[in-house]
């Protein structure tokens, strides 16, 4: 809980401050102007003041705006104590002194009266407002007329009457409660008797980081050789940093090479109650204790990549609050989103966070139970190791992305609500709630495209296949599928882009395309990190290799008129060497595959014997699908399995070289089927890898592969092309969508920090490791939104 202000203002001050809250509500937006989208009010504390809710929820703000656009504006009443006030950015329109009663029911009146505001978000911690009172507070609420979110930073457990009474009049207030822990939902159901279906937990979010290597950084920041501990936040009694100094000298007799980073200046209110008093006893306990050369004081607050940086760099973090009451804590939540092993006093965050798997919890003010801690992990790199996997995979679903848009979910649900939450009059107020005219349509903002993790996986021979998280995985080796995909996705990005640095990767992958090709024709798939083919080879089909390797060169060839000649020269060679194996393939996917590759081929070069083998292959794929569609089964097979959509696309393709309208209708009826199974309204849901969808079955739910999104967006940009219906322009911008989150689990599956995109969304997580395969077939996708929209 904040510490309670000790202002105390006079009457001339309360005057002063109503005056500057006056003029700055004209920089609020006039009631009359025209509104095009709702406006969302956040009253909270804001930067420039150093206060860890005001970077929450700038935080927050700043992700809403990354992921959504066109769906609502923003805007912000920061929260001043007494005379202390900012120089705020354009987003701040309103400002409250918490300390001043009068301010706030002219403040609710504002609101009311600014049509442009469709609901309001209040950031609640009891120290905002113990000096105006609760009662100040409630009638604040009372009296406005939007609906309103409150967020309770802090929930109490075991309250005496009084606070029972206060909290459950503010929740009653309020249309929806969003607290961060499960915990702290609990105790609002048990000890406030608060409905359950008022509560929303949204966990505090965290940022995505790059995982940069930690060598790296710690030479950058002179600890090369070191083992880091550290931990960060403005500094208060509270955090018992003493703890940690006492436990030192044990640490440091196992571990001599130990140092511990003390990040982050003084708590403000702290500095104005007395001053730097708890520092210099903490920097005279490191002279006592001789820890000069073993403890860091880092005494500033730090812009938020530094900050990052070196909690990367750290090898264990240690959060030692010495309040049992604590809910929540941002500090914490910054040292997980960079996969830190954490020792933690049990605060509630940490208690439903941590456990034997990713972390170790200590009594508090143990400095026993924490040097003991620290040795055992610094002495087990596999279980450090081990802490980090673990807590990267635990914490994702709280990225900041993903409170982004639980938060606007939410907001479009209450401000949906007709009619909103009917509030507890507070005499002699009286108010009208209205219901809200304008409600919120989340349109999802499509990120930058990056290919920073594609050339991150691409070393001078090929890519490699698998990443661990986002580190390129060399054991993992190379695959011609990899390098096919990659290929068709650099000379995507080139005819994009125009950007000469693509054209040495494009070489790589068709000199690695090259490299699989056997004086056959026909392809190998599996090769180590040596170069060296592999036994897989022998023990899989490779015919859909074989497949997706003419898809690629045929592509290529197909840019002719935008790549170096002696690009298409060699593809267009490789092709023409590879199509023996043709005669004898029946495997649906690699004749897809190949009708797609030749036909593109043939828009270069027109040859009449690569029209015959798209023709034969075409009839193949019409025979199969005569043998098993029927009027509830209009497909090739008795069963759908992945990368589904490529062979009603491989149809059309045929179509569009030979006019025949046998292929067109074939090609129609199965991907209209197709969509009926895999989109469900405006979100899609591709067959899972969990369970092949087997003719008269129910579709199997969760196991939702990247690729085969991007094969429906492929197919749908073709289908669209040709027959210009705008439900296949709708579904490709829904189905792109899936990687933004909009999928049952409503979280990303690309990481906009890394340019990777996650393996797979199954039941209850995303597989966080981001091979090539998924990369790829989201920067495919990607590019193909790029085209259509003509953005990048």
């Amino acid at each position: 809980m904040n510490q309670a202000s000790t202002f105390n203002p006079t009457q001339e001050e309360r005057h002063s401050s109503f005056q500057r809250f006056i003029a700055q509500r004209q920089k609020a937006p006039t009631t009359d102007a025209p509104v095009t989208l709702p406006g969302i009010l956040f009253i909270t504390s804001y930067p420039p003041r150093e206060c860890g809710i005001a970077t929450y929820s700038q935080d927050l703000m700043k992700a809403m705006t990354n992921k959504f656009k066109d769906s609502f504006s923003m805007m912000v009443c920061a929260l001043e104590s007494g005379n202390h006030v900012h120089d705020y950015p354009d987003e701040v329109k309103y400002t409250l002194d918490t300390g001043n009663p009068d301010q706030y029911l002219e403040l609710a009146h504002s609101i009311n009266a600014n049509k442009s505001i469709q609901s309001v978000v209040l950031q609640h911690e009891f120290g905002f407002f113990q000096q105006a009172g609760t009662s100040v507070l409630l009638q604040f609420l009372c009296t406005l007329s939007k609906p309103t979110i409150l967020v309770f930073h802090t929930v109490l457990p075991n309250p005496n009457g009084d606070l029972k009474w206060e909290v459950q009049r503010i929740v009653a207030a309020c249309d929806s409660i969003i607290v961060m822990t499960q915990n702290a939902a609990q105790i609002l159901v048990e000890d406030y008797q608060v409905a359950p279906h008022k509560i929303e937990v949204i966990a505090h979010g965290t940022h995505l980081v790059p995982h940069l290597n930690k060598g790296i950084l710690k030479e950058k920041y002179g600890l090369s050789g070191k083992k880091v501990l550290a931990t960060f936040g403005l500094l208060g009694s509270g955090k018992a940093i003493e703890t940690t100094l006492n436990a030192l000298p044990a640490v440091i007799a196992e571990h001599p090479d130990t140092i511990f980073l003390l990040i982050g200046k003084t708590h403000p209110g702290v500095v104005k109650a007395e001053g730097e008093t708890y520092r210099t006893m903490l920097e005279e306990k490191v002279t006592a204790l001789q820890l000069q050369h073993h403890v860091r004081f880092i005494n500033r607050y730090l812009p938020l990549a530094d900050l990052l940086e070196y909690l990367q760099l750290t090898d264990i973090y240690l959060f030692t609050s010495k309040d049992p009451n604590q809910a929540v804590s941002g500090t914490f939540s910054y040292a997980l989103s960079c996969g830190c092993p954490i020792i933690s006093t049990p605060i509630p965050h940490a208690k439903e966070v941590l456990n034997p798997n990713n972390g170790i919890i200590i009594d508090f003010q143990s400095s026993t139970q924490l040097a003991a801690a620290v040795n055992r992990l610094m002495s087990d790199d596999h279980l450090r190791n081990a802490f980090i996997s673990n807590t990267l995979q635990q914490i994702l679903p709280t990225a900041w992305e993903n409170s982004a848009i639980a938060h606007a979910k939410l907001l479009q649900k209450v401000g949906g609500q007709v009619p909103p939450v009917t509030k507890p009059a507070v005499p002699p107020h009286r108010f009208t709630t209205e219901a809200p005219t304008r409600h919120i349509s989340l349109q999802y903002r499509r990120p930058e495209i990056n290919l920073e993790h594609v050339k991150k996986m691409t070393t001078a021979f090929g890519m490699l296949q698998f990443s661990i998280i986002n580190q390129p995985d060399m054991n993992s080796g190379y695959t011609l599928d990899d390098n096919a995909r990659a290929l068709i996705a650099l000379v995507m990005h080139y005819e994009h882009s125009q950007d000469p640095a693509d054209l040495p990767y494009i070489e790589t992958y068709l000199n690695f395309i090259r490299f699989c090709q056997l004086p056959a024709g026909d392809f190998e798939n599996y090769v180590d990190i040596e170069g060296q083919f592999t036994a897989q080879n022998r023990e899989t089909n490779l015919s859909d290799s074989n497949g997706r390797a003419l898809w690629a060169l045929g592509f290529l060839v197909s840019k002719s008129a935008i790549l170096p000649s002696h690009l298409v020269e060699t593809a267009s060679t490789l092709l023409e060497q590879s199509t023996s194996w043709l005669a004898t393939t029946h495997s649906t996917r690699s004749m897809a595959f190949a009708i797609k590759g030749l036909y593109l081929y043939n828009q270069h070069h027109h040859s009449a014997s690569i029209t015959a083998h798209i023709t034969t292959l075409a009839n193949r794929l019409v025979q199969m699908y005569l043998h098993e569609s029927e009027p509830e089964w209009q497909w090739f097979e008795g069963y759908m399995t992945y990368g589904n959509a490529i062979l009603p696309e491989a149809l059309l393709c045929a179509y569009q070289e030979t006019g025949s309208p046998l292929y067109l209708e074939m090609a129609r009826q199965s991907f209209d089927f197709l969509l009926t199974i895999t989109f469900k309204g405006t979100e899609i849901n591709v067959i899972s890898n969990q369970s092949w969808l087997q003719k008269g079955a129910t579709p199997a739910k969760y196991g939702e592969q990247p690729i085969d999104v991007a094969y429906t967006i492929l197919a749908l940009e073709r289908f669209y092309a040709v027959f210009e219906e705008k439900q296949y322009a709708q579904k490709m911008t829904a189905a792109f969508n899936w990687f933004l989150g909009k999928n049952h689990l409503h979280q990303i599956v690309y990481n906009p920090c890394t340019g990777g995109c996650y393996d797979g969304l199954e039941q209850y997580h995303v597989n966080l490791n981001q091979g090539a395969e998924s990369t790829l077939s989201y920067l495919m996708a990607r590019l193909v939104l790029a085209k259509f929209s003509g953005k990048s």
